[in-house]
């Protein structure tokens, strides 16, 4: 569906022209979102978006839906393996947040190209 599209790529390649800055970051307070907790709940209200706002998408069509942001959160591990578990700063939250509009875009292209 949009894992296999450019879209993706050209997202993915985006992260990682941005992965600066989760290097060496800084926590300004102590923090209790980590990087992959922020990105299951950005990523999570995105899709949930997705599916209220097409509403005749078949019962097949959001099961595929799940499957990709598996694959995707997946890649997300395999991207942020070493600093998953690390406390999330301002900054970051807002990419984070940035990248899952993103990722909610190239879903709503795709469906609405059917």
């Amino acid at each position: 569906m949009v894992t296999d599209t450019d879209g993706y790529i050209h997202i993915i390649e985006y992260l990682t022209e941005h992965l600066s800055l989760f290097e060496n970051s800084t926590v300004a307070e102590q923090s209790n979102e980590t990087v992959m907790s922020v990105i299951e709940v950005e990523l999570g209200e995105q899709i949930i978006n997705v599916c209220s706002q097409n509403k005749n998408l078949t019962f097949n069509q959001r099961n595929a839906i799940i499957r990709e942001v598996d694959a995707i959160l997946y890649d997300l591990q395999e991207v942020f393996s070493g600093i998953m578990d690390n406390p999330v700063n301002a900054e970051q939250h807002a990419f984070i947040t940035e990248f899952a509009c993103l990722i909610k875009n190239l879903f709503d292209s795709v469906i609405n190209a059917d």
